[in-house]
């Protein structure tokens, strides 16, 4: 695996996103936890082609 893909400035805010999703759709239903982990997995995904410059 190459080292680029195990930078910490990566995992740690995708781990916290998870962490914050887990914690905030505690209460929802299984498909608004679905919606919620999609919307989140864009944004992250988002966020890293901006930071990367590849949109």
């Amino acid at each position: 695996m190459p080292t680029d893909l195990l930078r910490l400035d990566l995992v740690v805010p995708v781990l916290m996103s998870c962490a914050m999703l887990w914690w905030v759709s505690r209460g929802l239903s299984w498909t608004a936890r679905l919606a919620t982990a999609a919307v989140t997995l864009v944004l992250i995904i988002c966020v890293l082609l901006v930071e990367r410059g590849w949109g």
